[in-house]
């Protein structure tokens, strides 16, 4: 069961970044942020869900705010 939902998170992540194409500097720094921010939030509250979104929100904000600037 584990790996169907892995396999299936892992096509639903590709479907996402193919989208991503068009995407400005900014509001990709920004999607990058909630990413790398829900994947600490889940790792340093060991997989809890609040963690895991309240990272994604900080690191969201984080990476619009350095997409503002210059994002690589």
């Amino acid at each position: 069961m584990r790996n169907i939902k892995l396999c299936l998170t892992c096509g639903l992540l590709v479907l996402a970044l193919t989208g991503c194409a068009d995407m400005t500097p900014q509001e990709k720094c920004t999607a990058g942020g909630a990413v790398l921010g829900g994947v600490a939030g889940s790792l340093l509250t060991h997989q809890s869900g609040i963690g895991t979104v309240g990272g994604a929100a900080v690191g969201g904000v984080v990476g619009h705010k350095v997409g503002k600037g210059d994002c690589p």
